[in-house]
């Protein structure tokens, strides 16, 4: 009886295999494993003794291996930082560091300085608020027997807090609200906003999300049981720790859960309705406060709520400073001082004063102006450099490349100084880098004294004529500013004549001690302003600290979208760069997009456009862009395609808003827009 035997399986020799294939060149590799011919692969175990094992010498066996090969430190790609950015695209790289450093650190004083002032502006509304809800606190956790106090305790506290129609800034002041009810009041704050609350439903989920930061399936009846939960918890913890006064007993024990609502009037109505009158049910369980932030006017409370659910909110009105006295402050902390070497020019500070009372009145977007304006003038202005401390400024002037004292003697201001000086001067101004700089540090250390001269006497002004009717030089320091930065305020017909109405007295024999003492003062106030009052352009080296591209400024704020789709549709070109593309000016290539020649053709009909004659004109364009015969039969002929093609072109300036349907003539539409082609 034969036996059989169980062979052993073959030994392979494999390639290495890597498992970490991160920033590396993969190289792969092809290796034979060679088997031994003596070894063969085992039958089952299972197989029948009478059979014999028949071994066959096996083939070479490819595999293919991974290996990794990580790049060198120095070589791996590295992330731009601000400053890259920054310094890409100078006009002079060799002081862009120094200029961005300038830039960085001037912009984080400016920036600290205006979130100092936001939080002094708004800490008096702040503080209503806080002692508000507190005192509602006290209230709803004290049973009183006074029948007012039982009605008010029925009642959800609500401060409707109306915070204008800037929207842009309401965030900031929310987020401060938020912070400071957490730190000194409850833990329990929610921020829901209209967006994200489309329906009850999600009202509650998202006020279980922010509260219990977790998001689930939420109702009133879980939140309470919730709330039960947490406070026995902080009661259990809080046992142990030194007594405290009733009221902070109270509000250590039950925080109250405050919502704040960011913008009231975008909320549905019903949505809200359903809201109060759920969450007026279990106001003895929840101590619920609501704020409701509002941007129009206390009277959108009645248009939204009927007298049913108003009824249900003890509801007390906090005012917050108007936008404009806001804007005010921050023009008279950033702008109105000499302690920032950066300044904006008349027209400059025109076009920021003119985006926020026409656009948006948001603070936040004028200082993002600002910001633009100090990054613009850095970036394209070699000699900012020298925009900088006094000290530091007088330090940089002795640096100055070559290059820079050329820049220099170029400015139109230092040009009209060296006009001014004598003939041996102008030439050391010319030829002599040294000299150059030592004038520099001069002129530098007179337009510093220039600036701290400015500005009180700017103020002195103003307080003199702030008060008179009719405001003959601005109501708004910043009117004032903005006309002494164009021109001799003293030479104003305003100024001249509110100068003669002070002066005048009644027709007496002999004037009054009075009168005597005030036009000594009125004369010493217009020597004031003649000797300190004049334009930042008399200044030598003024561009140095100016920044004057209101231009710039004006298309990167106030975007003018008409004007770029009227560009895009009759030169497209200018936006896609296609040779083929490139026309003489009022002529579109017939190689140019469907819907830029459909626009071209729709510009040369009045006011009805004939759809027929439009598609007529547009198969012609078309059938030439094509490269056919203009004699031939099928020049000009409207086929499916281009049927298609022109009702989709038609369609696009339709939602642009150039053209619409007419009720005159089914088969003519109406054009909207004239000019601007």
């Amino acid at each position: 009886m034969k036996a059989t035997r169980k062979l052993p399986k073959p030994t392979q020799s494999t390639s290495s295999h890597c498992n970490n294939f991160k920033d590396g060149a993969v190289v792969k590799l092809e290796a034979e494993t060679i088997v031994s011919p003596n070894d063969a692969h085992s039958l089952d175990g299972n197989c029948n003794s009478a059979e014999t094992v028949k071994v066959s010498p096996p083939k070479p066996v490819q595999t293919k291996g991974c290996f990794v090969f990580k790049p060198s430190a120095n070589k791996r790609r590295k992330t731009p930082t601000v400053e890259d950015y920054f310094t890409h695209g100078c006009e002079d790289t060799e002081n862009s560091k120094l200029r961005f450093r300038n830039c960085q650190t001037l912009w984080e004083k400016m920036k600290a300085d205006t979130e100092l002032l936001q939080d002094e502006l708004n800490r008096k509304i702040l503080d209503s608020l806080l002692a508000f809800i507190r005192k509602s606190v006290s209230t709803f956790q004290r049973g009183t027997d006074d029948w007012a106090s039982r009605m008010r305790a029925h009642e959800i506290p609500t401060a409707a807090l109306v915070l204008g129609v800037n929207v842009p800034d309401h965030d900031m002041t929310f987020q401060c609200l938020s912070d400071q009810l957490q730190q000194s009041v409850t833990p329990f704050v929610v921020s829901v906003q209209a967006t994200e609350c489309a329906g009850q439903s999600c009202v509650c989920v998202q006020r279980s999300t922010n509260v219990n930061q977790k998001r689930v399936h939420c109702s009133l009846i879980t939140l309470c049981n919730w709330y039960k939960t947490v406070t026995k918890v902080c009661t259990a913890s809080g046992t142990a720790r030194k007594k405290r006064t009733s009221v902070g007993k109270d509000m250590q024990q039950h925080p109250p859960i405050v919502v704040i609502f960011k913008d009231l009037e975008a909320f549905n109505p019903k949505v809200l309705q359903d809201f109060i009158l759920i969450c007026s049910r279990y106001v003895e369980q929840l101590p619920l406060m609501f704020v409701f932030g509002i941007a129009t006017s206390p009277s959108t409370i009645q248009h939204m709520l009927p007298h049913s659910v108003s009824s249900l909110l003890g509801i007390e009105l906090f005012q917050s400073l108007s936008c404009t006295q806001h804007l005010a402050s921050v023009i008279d902390k950033v702008i109105l001082t000499s302690q920032f070497p950066f300044k904006l020019n008349g027209k400059v500070l025109q076009v920021l004063v003119s985006i926020f009372l026409y656009h948006d009145f948001s603070v936040r977007n004028f200082i993002n102006g600002l910001q633009l304006a100090l990054l613009e003038h850095f970036h394209s202005q070699p000699l900012s450099v020298l925009c900088c401390k006094e000290a530091a400024a007088l330090v940089h002037a002795t640096e100055l490349s070559h290059r820079d004292v050329e820049r220099l003697q170029q400015l139109p201001s230092f040009m009209r100084y060296v006009e001014e000086q004598g003939p041996q001067e102008q030439v050391e101004l010319l030829t002599s880098d040294d000299h150059v700089k030592e004038v520099c540090q001069k002129l530098l250390k007179d337009l510093c004294k220039y600036h701290k001269n400015y500005y009180p006497t700017l103020r002195c002004l103003h307080i003199l004529t702030a008060s008179l009717p009719k405001y003959p030089l601005g109501k708004q320091i910043r009117e004032l500013h903005i006309s002494c930065l164009e021109k001799n305020v003293w030479e104003n017909d305003e100024y001249v004549s509110t100068l003669l109405e002070m002066k005048t007295s009644r027709r007496t024999k002999k004037m009054s001690q009075f009168e005597i003492l005030r036009d000594q003062a009125l004369e010493f106030i217009d020597s004031l302003v003649r000797s300190h009052l004049a334009p930042p352009e008399s200044q030598p080296l003024y561009e140095v600290c100016y920044y004057s591209s209101s231009a710039v400024l004006r298309r990167h704020l106030n975007a003018t979208p008409r004007t770029s789709i009227q560009t895009a549709l009759s030169n497209p070109y200018h936006y896609l760069k296609n040779e083929d593309l490139r026309a003489e000016d009022g002529t579109v290539s017939n190689a140019a997009p469907d819907i830029c020649i459909v626009y071209k053709l729709h510009l040369e009909c009045g006011r009805l456009i004939n759809l027929y004659d439009w598609l007529e004109a547009y198969a012609t364009v078309v059938s030439a862009a094509e490269g056919k015969d203009p004699d031939s039969a099928d020049f000009g002929k409207v086929d499916e395609l281009k049927h298609a093609r022109f009702i989709q072109a038609v369609s696009e300036l339709e939602f642009l808003g150039f053209i619409k349907s007419t009720k005159q003539k089914t088969d003519h539409v109406s054009r909207l827009t004239w000019g601007g082609c």
